[in-house]
């Protein structure tokens, strides 16, 4: 199998940067794997990186949809593998960079998935129910998934699998040989850099990006159910979070405890090599991937 580098990691970790430095390093190209930045103008707000921040390395599935379209783990997975294949028979070096867990897993592990097409009037019943009504008919149908409860896209997709006989069971036939390198830091550092982030990008003008969406017509239920920063701050604009300092703070508090399901998500798995953040990780890196591409790149 061909190899692939994948660069994982929690919000603000530095995962982006350090997986820019690394393409750039190796003549690589970096494929996203953030379930926010395939939007078009959701920038600020999920951490896309800037023309400046890419420094001429390729980026792929940046962008590559409307806010407000419907957007799966399966179609991440097709149109990542069609980027990695593209680089790979370009002779280049491709690097799967991002804190989406499940669309890291989707490529990396290779997720056999469904292609039974949606049934798009089943879909509109379920978007009519309240997120806590969803859960309980998941509850009902399949006691114990493991879907986070107040995550509203993969309760309905979960529910829309089971109503067109897909019980959610995972078969993996992996394509690439995976090196996985994680990027985090302690709680204490990663709180700190969490909370520098978010005021940064508030100066920036997070919350004026957030008002152009919704004056561009992107509906108050997408952004709501695209959590954090979209959630927060739409709902602040629309008169319904309080004070812009009460909603940056209970902002913060998410971001936070996101990134500690993220990790919990990633420590799951054995095969990710974590960098020692306060050494030298670019060196550590490159030294990981130096054995494992033996040379060739």
């Amino acid at each position: 199998m061909q190899k692939l580098i994948a660069v994982v990691g929690t919000n603000a970790s530095g995962k982006s940067g350090l997986g820019i430095e690394l393409a750039r390093h190796y003549g690589g190209e970096v494929i996203s794997a953030d379930s926010r930045q395939v939007y078009r103008g959701l920038d600020l707000g999920s951490g896309k990186v800037t023309p400046e921040e890419i420094a001429g390395v390729p980026h792929h599935l940046l962008d590559v949809c409307a806010p407000g379209s419907f957007f799966t783990m399966a179609d991440f997975q097709r149109l990542a593998y069609a980027a990695i294949d593209d680089i790979l028979s370009r002779g280049k070096l491709p690097f799967l960079v991002g804190g989406t867990g499940l669309y890291v897993d989707a490529v990396c592990d290779g997720y056999v998935l469904s292609n039974i097409e949606p049934d798009l009037q089943y879909r509109r019943e379920l978007e009519r129910l309240s997120t806590e009504k969803l859960w309980e008919m998941l509850e009902a149908a399949q006691p114990g998934s493991g879907v986070d409860p107040q995550n509203r896209n993969r309760v309905m997709r979960r529910l829309e699998k089971l109503h067109d006989g897909d019980d959610g069971g995972v078969r993996k036939e992996p394509r690439y040989e995976v090196l996985k390198i994680g990027v985090t830091w302690d709680r204490e550092t990663l709180c700190r850099r969490i909370d520098q982030r978010l005021q940064t990008r508030m100066e920036q003008g997070m919350l004026q990006e957030a008002q152009g969406l919704l004056d561009a017509g992107v509906s108050e239920d997408f952004l709501y159910r695209l959590g954090l920063e979209y959630r927060y701050l739409s709902q602040y604009l629309l008169g319904k979070g309080g004070s812009e300092a009460y909603m940056l703070e209970e902002l913060a508090k998410a971001i936070k405890r996101f990134a500690k399901r993220q990790m919990t998500w990633f420590r799951r798995d054995k095969s990710i090599h974590w960098l020692d953040m306060r050494g030298d990780p670019l060196a550590q890196a490159e030294k990981r991937i130096d054995d494992f591409v033996g040379g060739n790149f």
